[in-house]
């Protein structure tokens, strides 16, 4: 079955980027001058994906306008004779088709993603967390399609991470079937490092059977009554085969503060309006630092 359709979690606080975030959503903080969550969209598109779904929260409104026309803003440019940022902002609002849904309760990734039960229906589905930038020739949802196109199951994204950073992971145990393949076992949620079962952790790209949804339903809520989707996918894996694929790219947390600093310096340099000028930049700051 081919997956159309890409559950986009938004309704988020943000409360690792405050005070930022705290009238700005964390998805539309730019890196360099473009919102975190339109490279999420992007990649969703480039993947093959047609139709987004955003779990969205008080206060998020903002992102559905992003891709939405601004024929006022357009008519301002074109006044200016600013074509080239016209068809920039065209681009945009021609991207993909999105709907969304309210998250009306900050219940966990597991309700957010239950949330959009009734948009998804009986068919396999994308989830894209909007706090992680995968930069990849081929995009990281494309990877884990190729997977899920061969197995006919879920598969989720992984990377392999230092042992002291898998407390702020999911973290799989799972059984080698061919290169950067594997069959999951048993997942923990942020365990000690003494406690990790392995050094894999689940990073925010998935590719789901629709019987998440039961399983999720299932899960009973956590700390702060949150429904965690690590312990939906945990259910899922007892009743049917789950894989887990480590994706090729490189990983960027825009959720955290360095992270944040990362991208937008690596994602700066990619660019050549910008390289020359930047890479002078560093060399004096880290000569003067």
């Amino acid at each position: 079955m081919r997956i159309k359709k890409a559950v986009i979690p938004v309704a988020g606080l943000g409360t690792r980027l405050l005070p930022a975030t705290k009238t700005v959503p964390k998805e539309l903080l730019p890196i360099v001058d473009i919102p975190a969550i339109q490279y999420v969209v992007q990649e969703a598109v480039d993947s093959g994906l047609t139709e987004m779904i955003f779990v969205t929260g008080r206060g998020k409104d903002s992102i559905e306008d992003h891709f939405d026309e601004a024929p006022e803003l357009e008519q301002v440019l074109e006044q200016r004779g600013q074509k080239e940022l016209v068809e920039q902002l065209r681009t945009i609002s021609k991207m993909v088709e999105i709907v969304s849904v309210r998250q009306k309760q900050p219940l966990g990734l597991g309700h957010a993603v239950l949330c959009a039960r009734d948009l998804i229906g009986d068919e396999p589905f994308a989830v894209l967390l909007s706090d992680d930038l995968i930069d990849a020739p081929v995009p990281c949802v494309r990877q884990l399609l190729n997977v899920f196109e061969a197995e006919g199951e879920s598969v989720l994204a992984l990377r392999r991470v230092p042992k002291p950073e898998v407390r702020r992971y999911g973290i799989i145990q799972g059984q080698v079937l061919s290169d950067r393949v594997y069959q999951v076992e048993a997942m923990v949620e942020k365990p000690e490092p003494q406690d990790a079962p392995s050094e894999l952790a689940i990073v925010g790209r998935y590719i789901l059977h629709p019987e998440i949804f039961s399983c999720l339903e299932k899960v009973p809520p956590g700390r702060g009554g949150e429904i965690q989707l690590t312990d939906g996918i945990a259910e899922l894996a007892r009743r049917r085969k789950v894989y887990a694929y480590e994706f090729s790219g490189v990983h960027y947390d825009v959720g955290d503060k360095l992270g944040f600093v990362r991208a937008t310096i690596a994602y700066a340099l990619k660019r050549a309006d910008l390289r020359d000028q930047l890479k002078k930049y560093l060399a004096t700051a880290m000569s003067e630092g």
